[in-house]
């Protein structure tokens, strides 16, 4: 596998020993093509990815890979967008859900001060109230003047429920999640909904509403009463499979975790399951914030919280914030010695998932304000957004907490990335190669959302199921793609175009060199 252009000027760079050792390639090759002959004996059916987007997030499309790794990628920190600093707020606001509703985005979180702060001493008493903010861009945020709620003699604030609200079923909305129902047979009366914890009887109710401002509740009956509910339950339409999926806290064997249950419809659940991380260690986690990728919605993401308590170790003495860190003990010792972060774990079904052991986002420099409980809470939802960069391609925008329960509020701190940038199969610079399972596809070219070095590159091959390139699809025929786009089309020999192939059985053979591919998707040209 000899590159077809020269990395450095005068430089040979030897990919692996099967340069050196002809006999090792050999032996190399005729046992990778029994590999693939063996896979299409056995009656594999190609995987139908039709025209939607594929991210290499899992295993699920590979068939092989030699000398590239499946690299979990992490957000970029960018500003603090917004502090709840309102009289009605404070440092207890967390379990927040963000999503794109037309021209803007909406933000709801929970208002509420913690007894663990010091700050705490100056409030007259606690409370636990929902809040609205809206934002055109992603990073400067206004709260509405609604006039629902009334707090200390004005309704002149962004409150949308309080407790004396949904008293009858003793609810509360410190633990609710909100979104709006792309379900096209949603009455338009009921298209945004919340899921909030009540008591009478303990479980998870469903509320409803027109203008995701005033929301009644939908039944007095509760969809859920299976768990723990102590934590950001979350419901949304799975648009792929035509069901709505409810996941919520629940505890197994005393370990914090996440269930699961699918339904047509929204008011009634069957009794739900756990979730299982085949490849996983047990980790107790206090979240999930799972949701359909909006580029690729057959592809599930979660955001879990990790939940860590370290105890008093000498490591964490040295952390910044001592003495806060010991009022916070006296509250609860966990307040004090458990420190969070963020995973990343992906699906396919919506049950199995694929969680990483490392960390999505880490708790980042210690100060007196980070590696504390409750930080690093990913919010619900993530947001396309315009690129700091002039002239480049939009990105991610996701936010987390930050000084949770610490002070007289909490920071909303927002991370950006890279459109389907999470995972990659990455290369070094000496190369390697990535070869997927049998697919059949829809579609004119194949489009790459990929990054190089200078020096770097990727070309891909198209093969038969038994591994043959397909006559014009070879490696040589390639013309080597560099540079770092989104959406850059695929050529061979200057040609595009791959509609013959469409509905053909074919494998991917895709050679990279210091470089990085995220996703890929077979689609018609514009």
């Amino acid at each position: 596998m000899n590159w077809h252009f020269t990395p450095v000027p005068n430089i040979r760079v030897f990919r692996d020993s099967r340069e050196l050792y002809p006999l090792a390639g050999i032996l190399h090759t005729m046992f990778y093509a029994l590999l693939l002959v063996t896979s299409t004996a056995c009656g594999d059916e190609p995987i139908d990815i039709g025209s939607r987007r594929e991210l290499l997030v899992d295993r699920h499309l590979i068939e092989k890979m030699d000398g590239v790794q499946l690299q979990l990628h992490r957000p970029v920190r960018r500003e603090i967008v917004f502090r709840s600093d309102a009289a009605w707020e404070g440092n207890g606001s967390a379990y927040q859900s963000v999503f794109q509703d037309d021209d803007r985005i909406r933000l709801y979180y929970r208002g509420g001060h913690h007894p663990a702060s010091k700050a705490y001493r100056s409030k007259k008493n606690s409370w636990e109230t929902l809040c609205v903010i809206e934002s055109k861009d992603g990073i400067h945020w206004t709260r509405p003047e609604l006039g629902i709620v009334e707090f200390e003699g004005s309704k002149q604030n962004n409150l949308i429920l309080d407790q004396a609200m949904v008293s009858n079923i003793g609810g509360s909305p410190a633990h609710t999640s909100v979104f709006k129902d792309s379900n096209p047979a949603c009455p338009d009366e009921e298209r945004y909904k919340m899921v909030i914890v009540g008591s009478k009887p303990k479980g998870l109710y469903l509320m409803v509403s027109a203008d995701g401002y005033n929301f009644r509740l939908k039944s007095n009956k509760p969809f859920a009463t299976k768990g723990a509910f102590d934590s950001q339950n979350l419901m949304f339409w799975d648009s792929v499979n035509g069901v709505y999926r409810e996941y919520h806290r629940a505890f197994d064997a005393g370990v914090r975790g996440i269930m699961m249950a699918t339904s047509k419809d929204p008011d009634s659940f069957p009794a739900p399951q756990w979730l299982t991380y085949p490849d996983s260690a047990e980790q107790a986690l206090y979240t999930n914030q799972i949701q359909p990728y909006f580029r690729a919605p057959h592809i599930f993401m979660g955001f879990p919280m990790r939940y860590n308590d370290r105890g008093w170790s000498p490591s964490m003495k040295a952390l910044p914030g001592l003495e806060e860190r010991q009022f916070r003990s006296k509250q609860s010792p966990r307040y004090g010695t458990t420190v969070t972060d963020a995973a990343f774990m992906t699906s396919r079904d919506g049950m199995a998932f694929h969680r990483w052991g490392e960390a999505f986002i880490r708790p980042g420099p210690a100060t007196k304000d980070t590696w504390v409980y409750g930080d690093n809470f990913v919010f619900w939802g993530m947001i396309q957004t315009k690129s700091h960069l002039a002239g480049a391609p939009d990105e991610i925008s996701l936010y987390a907490t930050e000084g949770y329960w610490l002070g007289e509020s909490t920071a909303f701190r927002r991370y950006t990335m890279r459109l389907d940038g999470f995972v990659s199969v990455s290369a070094p610079f000496l190369g390697g190669t990535l070869v997927t399972k049998p697919l059949t596809f829809e579609g004119s070219s194949l489009e790459i959302n990929f990054s190089t070095s200078a020096a770097g590159g990727i070309r891909i091959e198209l093969q038969d199921t038994a591994g043959n390139p397909l006559p014009g699809y070879s490696l040589e025929d390639c013309d080597v793609q560099f540079g770092d786009q989104i959406d850059r089309i695929v050529s061979w020999k200057g040609d595009r175009d791959i509609s013959d192939l469409t509905g053909q059985s074919v494998r991917l053979n895709v050679e990279l060199m210091d470089a990085d591919l995220y996703s890929f998707q077979f689609q018609p040209d514009n």
